[in-house]
């Protein structure tokens, strides 16, 4: 159950992350989610995608460094207080968020969240027991 997500350093110019998404787009590989924070100087880029081996190569065959990480993916029902249960049950068992973003969800009502643990394992079991949907690779890179 865990998604691969990429990760791109990104020099913060004009145009450098239409590069790195029409060279993705050119390739045939699908966007699911995408992040980027930056600074004066560059940013970093994470990315869900369609296939994650074959962008990988890509971008790396275009001279961009890239770290491939493993993150959980789950559904919640999108109603206030739904995320606290989340974050109680991931506390509970001890495992730290480092970060997270949300995807969009073809499913009506359900918002779809990204979470980079400490953890994945122990996350995933806790989500779970708590009632969570945890969305697999196969719906993710094939929508």
């Amino acid at each position: 159950m865990i998604i691969k997500q990429l990760s791109v350093f990104v020099e913060n110019r004009r145009g450098k992350l239409n590069e790195i998404v029409q060279t993705l787009s050119d390739a045939g590989v699908d966007l699911r989610a995408l992040m980027l924070a930056d600074t004066s100087e560059f940013g970093f880029l994470r990315m869900i995608v369609s296939d994650p081996d074959l962008a990988c190569d890509i971008l790396k065959k275009a001279g961009m460094m890239i770290r491939v990480s493993d993150v959980v993916a789950f559904g919640m029902t999108d109603k206030p207080g739904e995320f606290t249960k989340v974050t109680q049950l991931i506390a509970a068992e001890g495992v730290d968020i480092s970060y997270l973003y949300t995807l969009a969800s073809p499913k009506n009502g359900e918002a779809v969240i990204i979470l980079q643990m400490d953890q994945p394992g122990a996350g995933i079991a806790a989500l779970r027991k708590g009632g969570f949907r945890i969305i697999g690779p196969d719906e993710i890179y094939n929508g």
